[in-house]
């Protein structure tokens, strides 16, 4: 990691002062590269008080979320490398649509600081207040059958969890079957993936991810079920480097997966985020509903559930809703 993004990490992570010794001594370098980090982060827009002998703070809400903060992050080859930032939109998903439709390569990812008709599964708004959370959506053309797809929404999942597993290491990160991440048991993150075919073959995968990163509140209606980093950890998040990251981890689990078309390279990892793992669940199948317990997932990313009467079911993301006896989870 540059020595810029090591300094604007530990300033976004601290409400209080951090001194310049604290930043040399932690980053081993010298007063005079740590005074011009911070000359260059105010050139890019970054905002800071700084007070003799307490050191630098950056102010509240002076994150800077933009194209370039996450294209210098990346370290990818595809992915996030055709990058359209906006900070309003309707919907990143029918934003990426349109891009595809217009011929954009694979790997084209919009991201939108503000997501005002953005969308959940099965039709459930996602609410994507200003300066605080993070809407991104990214193109692909998989050569893929398409009754492998709804796997990429698993794929996303991990990508997100081991983001959110590396910057928040002191928390409980989840993921609860087939499209949510959870931080301590609250919904920080939710997915969703649409494709559009051309006859019976895939023309286009498009993946959209909302993260809650810096709320400190929520409606009463979502309050108990939904939570963001900033109230999990009690720290402010850069949400450039969580995209950026997570686009690292797509792609890195994405290239593997078009290999096998299948989830056994990464179904123990899965597993050992899964929330449902081990609990009674309830599925909500339109050709009736049963209750059992999760056993974990096949190699096509079907959750298993054990029926009450013994019988093994692989329930298939894009039938059903799988929810907790006991509440969300």
């Amino acid at each position: 990691m540059a020595l810029k993004e090591q300094v604007l990490d530990l300033l976004m992570t601290r409400d209080d002062f951090v001194s310049g010794q604290e930043i040399c001594q932690r980053l081993g370098v010298s007063r005079t590269a740590v005074w011009k980090v911070i000359n260059q982060l105010k050139e890019e827009g970054y905002q800071f008080e700084a007070v003799q002998k307490k050191g630098y703070r950056m102010l509240p809400d002076a994150e800077v979320f933009s194209a370039k903060e996450i294209s210098t992050r990346l370290h990818t080859q595809r992915f996030g490398r055709n990058l359209v930032f906006k900070q309003v939109t309707g919907s990143t998903n029918y934003d990426v649509r349109d891009l595809a439709q217009q011929g954009a390569p694979e790997g084209t990812l919009v991201v939108a600081d503000t997501q005002e008709t953005g969308r959940g599964r099965r039709g459930r708004n996602w609410n994507s207040p200003p300066g605080t959370s993070i809407a991104y959506s990214v193109l692909m053309r998989p050569e893929i059958q398409s009754k492998n797809a709804g796997m990429l929404t698993l794929l996303m999942a991990v990508a997100v969890a081991r983001t959110l597993s590396e910057i928040a290491p002191e928390t409980e990160i989840a993921i609860k079957w087939p499209n949510d991440v959870l931080v301590n048991k609250h919904k920080c993150c939710g997915i969703l993936t649409e494709m559009t075919l051309e006859g019976t073959d895939i023309e286009f995968v498009v993946c959209g991810v909302g993260i809650n990163v810096n709320q400190t509140e929520f409606p009463e209606e979502i309050a108990s079920i939904a939570s963001s980093l900033k109230i999990e950890t009690g720290l402010r998040q850069n949400r450039s480097a969580i995209t950026a990251r997570a686009m690292d981890h797509f792609e890195a689990l994405y290239d593997l997966f078009l290999e096998s078309e299948n989830m056994a390279f990464v179904k123990d990892e899965y597993e050992r985020y899964l929330v449902n793992r081990g609990n009674i669940v309830r599925v909500l199948d339109p050709h009736g509903e049963y209750t059992g317990r999760a056993e974990g997932i096949n190699e096509e990313g079907e959750l298993l559930v054990r029926k009450d009467d013994g019988t093994l079911e692989a329930v298939y993301a894009g039938e059903v809703s799988v929810r907790g006896i006991y509440g969300y989870v």
